[in-house]
This record gives C-alpha cells, structure tokens and sequence, in this order.
C-alpha cells in the first residue's frame, strides 16, 4: 500500500487492538446502537487523514472490496461520495487496502457496490432487518 495507511478503530469506544472495528462485542464497552459505524482512518497520499464508516466489505469474483464514507469532522457525509478499495487480510488478521488499479475491475466493483445497496434498499422497505 504506498498511497494510505490504515487504522481500524471503532467508533463507539476508539478501541483499535481489542475490537478490530469490526467485532465490539470483545471490546467491552461499545454500543449496539445499529447506528454507530465501526470506522478507519486513511492516510492519503498528502499525509491528510480521513476518517471514513465502513459501509460493507462484499466479494466480487474471487476477492474482496471496501467501501467506505469519507466522513467531516462532525462524523457527517453530505455529499455522498464513496469511496472502493480492494480488501485483504494480513496474516495476522490486520486489514489492507488497495487501490483498484483498472477501470474494468473499479466498474465491477461500482456495479456490484450498487447490487449492495439496492439489496439494503429494498430489505428495508420489507422490514426485514439488515445483517
């Protein structure tokens, strides 16, 4: 990865060792407001960070995409934009990004981002909660 770093952190409680961002039931002291997004603080290129709420991790072929919520200093995202990395873990079960470097895989996973979200949408509508 020679453009960001990551650290994962949950945004309940800030725990990046125990809890991984991903599971806050081994962390101890999160909430379970279905609200509350674990998040990851990128590191971009200009050493800027951002931290963004992990939307999904979800397959395409045979890898695995991120996408996440690029969010202001008030945990807000107003415009809407997304951003997709390709996703990994490292032998000892740290994430890593990557970015996607062609067009046609960055359109497969856009697609299959958008078949994600329609799911969402449409599970929603029929009450049916969301995993």
């Amino acid at each position: 990865m020679s453009d960001l770093d990551v650290n994962n952190s949950c945004g309940s409680c800030g725990s990046s060792a125990s809890c991984g961002g991903s599971d806050c039931s081994t962390c101890g002291g999160c909430s379970t407001d279905p609200n509350q997004h674990s998040t990851i603080t990128l590191t971009m290129e200009d050493d800027t960070e951002v931290e963004c709420a992990i939307l999904t991790i979800f397959p395409v072929d045979a890898k695995e995409y991120i996408a996440l919520l690029p969010l202001d200093e008030n945990g807000q995202n107003h415009d809407g934009e997304v951003y997709l990395y390709s996703f990994a873990r490292t032998e000892t079960g740290a994430p890593m990004l990557s970015n996607i470097e062609s067009d046609e895989e960055y359109n497969k996973a856009a697609i299959a981002f958008d078949t994600v979200l329609q799911n969402a949408k449409e599970a929603e509508a029929a009450g049916i909660p969301l995993e």
